[in-house]
């Protein structure tokens, strides 16, 4: 395997395991640090913005017109832009609102699941939470993949975002299971393995994408990771990180995303 695209599985790994760090989060500490969250997941959110609509977007823009011309090409990009916002909407559309792995848990919940009886029939609901996790993290994963292997640093960048993002989805995986369950277990590893989707939707774009990558493909992927990128901050992260009561700090997190992502595209080009 060329040293290229292991490096882009790599961080796609890397990313999706981060659902791991926040169930550990949720057992090994007794308090939602929320201060930090609101900032880490603003920050994630400035990130995949800015890149999405500074970098990515005017990439596949290129990409585009060079394959179909100015007109074509410009409406190819658009096209595909909210095609990447349609598909991750109709999946999250799809995902029982009960059951919507972006709702915010705290780790203090642990303790109000130590005083309840065990229930196993729950079981089946703690199996839905990862799965909707699970279904989120696919396309995730295309986009880290598709990025790292074509403009490395800015692969990084998206990989940290959404490796920041993960965290609380891994605490919102492992409470309700081990709620559900009362096995700590089970419930870290049901988090483990939805961030596995995120390497998987890396393994699905290397073979179905890149034996037919050309201008064309990489502009229309590109055009829709920025769609999906987009979407994923508006509805998930930033609701997010103002749902932990920190909204100066996510905000402070928003901005020092978007600076951070300009001065690196600056400094690495």
């Amino acid at each position: 395997m060329e040293q290229g695209v292991l490096f882009a599985f790599c961080l796609t790994l890397i990313a999706g395991l981060s659902t791991g760090i926040g169930s550990i989060f949720a057992f090994f500490t007794k308090k939602t640090n929320t201060k930090f969250l609101a900032v880490a997941l603003g920050f994630s959110a400035g990130v995949m913005i800015y890149v999405s609509l500074i970098d990515i977007f005017f990439e596949a823009k290129k990409c585009l017109v060079a394959e179909l011309g100015i007109i074509s090409g410009s409406w190819a990009t658009v096209g595909a832009f909210f095609a990447g916002i349609l598909i991750i909407a109709v999946i999250d559309y799809f995902v029982p609102s009960y059951e919507n792995p972006h709702e915010s848990h705290k780790v203090e919940e642990i303790g109000t699941c130590d005083e309840l009886p065990v229930n196993k029939r729950l079981f089946r609901s703690g199996l839905f939470i990862a799965g909707a996790i699970t279904i989120h993290n696919f396309p995730e994963g295309v986009a880290t993949f598709t990025m790292a292997l074509q403009k490395p640093s800015i692969g990084v960048a998206i990989a940290f975002a959404i490796a920041i993002h993960n965290i609380p989805e891994g605490i919102s995986v492992s409470i309700p299971v081990y709620c559900a369950t009362g096995n700590r277990r089970k419930a870290f590893f049901l988090s483990l393995m939805s961030g596995f989707a995120e390497p998987f939707g890396a393994l699905i774009a290397y073979l179905v994408l890149m034996p037919f990558m050309n201008n064309f493909i990489l502009g229309i992927v590109f055009a829709s990771v920025a769609g999906v990128m987009i979407y994923i901050s508006f509805d998930e992260l930033l609701p997010a990180a103002r749902e932990y009561g920190e909204h100066h700090l996510s905000m402070f997190g928003l901005i020092s995303g978007m600076v951070f992502m300009a001065v690196s595209i600056i400094l690495l080009g």
